[in-house]
C-alpha cells in the first residue's frame, strides 16, 4: 500500500506546491510508483508537471463531488512513474457542495483506497488554508509534511496547524502523524540560520536534515511546466530535492 503524505500549511508562499511537484518527480525518477494529487483550486501543481489545468477531463472536483472513481481522474505526465490527479477552479465549488453531505471529510479517503495498492507514494498538495479540502486531505493521508519558509515569521501559524492535525487525529484519523517539517527558501544568512535553529529546537528530529535553498531555477521551472529536477538537474535546488526524496523514502 502507498505511503500517503499530505503537504500542508495554511500560509501561502512557503514552497508547499513546489515541494509537492519536485518531491513527486524525484520519487518517480528513483523508480517509485508515484501519484501527485492536486487538491488546490489554483491548479499550480497540475501546471507544474506540464498538464494544462484548463483542458482537463475529470479531476479532483469530480472525485470529491461527483464521486467519480479516482482512477478516472488519473492522467500520465511526461515523467515515467509519475501520475497526476489534476485540479482547476472547479474545485472551489466543493467547499459549498459538500458542506451538508454526510461523511464529507471522508470523501477523499474513500477514493484513495481504490488506488493505494498501485503506488509506492501518494503526495497530496493542499490549498493554503485550513479548509474542507485540506481536511479531506488530512483524513485521507497517513501523515503530513509541513513546509516552512526560512523567514522571521516561520513559526507563526505553525502551532495552529499542529493543533488542527491533532484534532483531526483525535476525532477522524487516529493514526495521522507529522512525517516531517521542511525548511524552504533557505539562504546562508544569519536570519535563515537562526530560523532553522529555532525550528529544530522546537521540533527536534521532526525537522528534515535536508533544507531547500532559495534558488533561481526552482522559481523558473514552473513557468516551463517542469519540475526543477528535469528543468535543471545540476542546480542546487534539484540536488536538494533529490536528497529530500532519499530522506523521505528512508523514513518510510
Amino acid at each position: 500500500m502507498a505511503r500517503i503524505i499530505a503537504l500542508a500549511n495554511q500560509k501561502g508562499g512557503v514552497g508547499k506546491t513546489t515541494t509537492a511537484v519536485n518531491l513527486s518527480a524525484c520519487m518517480a525518477l528513483s523508480g517509485k510508483r508515484t501519484l501527485l494529487l492536486d487538491m488546490d483550486p489554483q491548479g499550480n501543481a497540475t501546471q507544474g508537471v506540464g498538464v494544462d489545468k484548463n483542458a482537463i477531463g475529470a479531476g479532483a472536483y469530480d472525485v470529491l463531488c461527483a464521486e467519480a472513481p479516482l482512477s478516472q481522474a488519473i492522467v500520465e505526465t511526461s515523467i515515467a512513474n509519475l501520475h497526476l490527479v489534476p485540479s482547476n477552479r472547479e474545485l472551489v465549488g466543493a467547499e459549498v457542495e459538500l458542506v451538508d453531505e454526510e461523511r464529507r471529510e471522508f470523501r477523499l479517503r474513500d477514493r484513495l483506497q481504490e488506488v493505494s495498492a498501485k503506488y509506492d507514494f501518494i503526495f497530496i498538495d493542499c490549498p493554503p488554508s485550513l479548509s474542507l479540502l485540506t481536511l479531506n486531505a488530512l483524513v485521507g493521508a497517513d501523515c503530513v509534511m509541513i513546509t516552512l519558509q526560512a523567514e522571521y515569521y516561520a513559526l507563526e501559524g505553525l502551532s495552529e496547524l499542529l493543533q488542527t492535525i491533532m484534532r483531526v487525529r483525535d476525532s477522524l484519523s487516529p493514526n495521522l502523524y507529522v512525517h516531517g517539517v521542511l525548511v524552504t527558501m533557505f539562504q546562508h544568512t544569519n536570519l535563515s540560520k537562526q530560523v532553522l535553529d529555532d525550528v529544530r529546537a522546537h521540533l527536534g528530529e521532526k525537522v528534515y536534515k535536508t533544507v531547500i535553498p532559495r534558488n533561481v531555477t526552482v522559481s523558473e521551472a514552473p513557468s516551463y511546466g517542469m519540475p526543477v529536477v528535469t528543468y535543471d538537474p545540476k542546480s542546487n535546488g534539484a540536488h536538494a530535492y533529490l536528497e529530500l526524496a532519499k530522506e523521505v523514502a528512508a523514513r518510510g
